[in-house]
């Protein structure tokens, strides 16, 4: 059965009251389509549906579920019953949640955990949610390094319930100092009487909480690790960053960025769904176009300066849209490029000069081979070979200029410590138009006589 058969078969179901049957139908379907479907009812429905789901289940449905609508749902079906699905789901994920509610439903909550859950959930909220200490959760396998390797797997069977992940097993001592890592499989591996300390890695990889995000992931994809241990300045196991934390990251980091080459304002999680209105869409776009607005007038002034040449030889104007588009498609596609490599860590100091050398090499070869076609073309069609020499040696050295723009641009930003992804497309675009119009028209007039 598809989503939206499933979808269709529960609100018939809910229509008719047959709860009772849900069960069934929910059984045969991953919580990450359920999530979508729970997205899809009505309020109505939905406390319905809600109440036909036991917590485990519904647990599954809110970690599949954007923290936004949670606290939205939260509000539905009320507290009370809110603190008995949170106690199925991890405590960072609890810890994201929780921030986002109202002080009165924060200290509800906490009221009705349990005091361990309580004082994990809020050594969490201790860090800034974009960092290492943010992500972390605090359920983790850890064993003492005296213990075998037989002792390990019956103590691991006793952990593996609250545990987010038993793929890693932490060994620490008595005080919680992270001593070493073995996998599960090096585990099942070992002999029953090993001692941990004689099959542990004891070269553990291991982040402070103060950590950047996009530092973590980084780390992560570097060394393809499935979780990452946090520990504190004396090496004390705090927590661990589990691989799907970090896709949500990346996921949460691309949106971001390709909200910010587009041109439009906002964090990651605000960017534009059919749930936002046009009020709000609209403010996240303006701030931009009313900047593009104001510097796309020198477009115009430009013209302006050379309105003689253009008078003279009206089939100048024909051209403009080309050189235009032209300048700004090269210099968004080299934006796009640096801008990827820089989120990547792609450019060394070593690099730099390699970079903006390739680019510039780029540049020549588009331009060169753009600039004889339509210098060709225009010469075929007016029958003036210095009407096509104008355009075609317009059009090669804006598009040098153009890729060099897009490359160098966000570069000099991400030196000035400033997210390079500002150097959106619309920027870079109108940039482009300013100078392949100055370029065009420079040239243009210089010949003049022979036009």
């Amino acid at each position: 059965m598809n989503y939206m058969d499933s979808l269709t078969e529960i609100k018939k179901l809910l229509k008719q009251d047959k709860l009772n049957q849900l069960e069934k139908i929910v059984e045969r379907i991953q919580p990450f389509d359920l999530a979508l479907i729970t997205n899809q009812l009505k309020e109505k429905e939905r406390k319905l549906f809600f109440s036909a789901l036991d917590d485990q289940t519904l647990a599954e449905i809110f970690q599949m579920i954007d923290e936004e609508k949670q606290v939205k749902y939260i509000r539905e079906m009320g507290v009370d019953r809110a603190a008995s699905i949170l106690n199925w789901m991890p405590n960072d994920e609890v810890a994201d949640l929780i921030i986002l509610l109202e002080d009165d439903q924060k200290k509800k909550l906490f009221s009705l955990m349990s005091n361990e859950d309580e004082d994990r959930v809020k050594k969490l909220l201790q860090y800034p949610e974009t960092s290492a200490g943010g992500l972390m959760t605090t359920e983790f396998a850890a064993l003492t390094k005296e213990i075998s390797a037989k002792e390990a797997l019956e103590q691991l069977k006793k952990q593996a319930k609250k545990a987010e992940t038993i793929y890693y097993i932490y060994i620490v001592d008595d005080k919680g100092i992270l001593l070493g890592v073995m996998s599960l499989r090096d585990l099942i591996l070992a002999y029953p009487d090993h001692k941990l300390a004689d099959v542990m890695n004891s070269n553990v990889l291991a982040i402070p909480p103060e950590l950047d995000q996009e530092g973590v992931a980084d780390l992560i994809e570097k060394y393809d690790l499935i979780a990452i241990p946090v520990v504190d300045i004396h090496k004390k196991l705090l927590g661990i960053v589990t691989v799907d934390d970090i896709i949500d990251v990346l996921q949460d980091e691309a949106t971001e960025d390709i909200s910010k080459l587009s041109g439009l304002s906002g964090e990651a999680n605000e960017i534009d769904t059919v749930d936002i209105s046009s009020g709000r869409a609209a403010r996240k776009r303006l701030p931009w176009l009313m900047i593009l607005l104001v510097v796309g007038i020198l477009s115009g002034t430009i013209i302006s300066h050379f309105e003689e040449t253009l008078e003279a030889v009206v089939i100048l104007a024909i051209f403009i849209p080309l050189i235009a588009d032209m300048a700004g498609n090269t210099g968004t596609q080299s934006l796009a490029v640096v801008v990827r490599g820089l989120a990547l860590g792609q450019f060394g100091k070593g690099t730099i000069f390699k970079l903006i050398k390739r680019e510039a090499g780029v540049g020549l070869i588009i331009g060169t081979v753009n600039g004889i076609s339509i210098a060709l073309i225009a010469y075929l069609w007016q029958g003036n070979p210095y009407l096509g020499l104008v355009i075609g040696l317009s059009l090669w050295i804006t598009l040098i200029v153009a890729t060099l723009t897009g490359a160098v641009v966000p570069l000099i930003l991400n030196r000035l410590r400033v997210d390079p992804a500002v150097a959106s497309g619309p920027f870079i675009t109108t940039v482009n138009d300013i100078i392949g119009l100055t370029v065009y028209f420079s040239i243009a007039t210089s010949f003049m006589e022979y036009l």
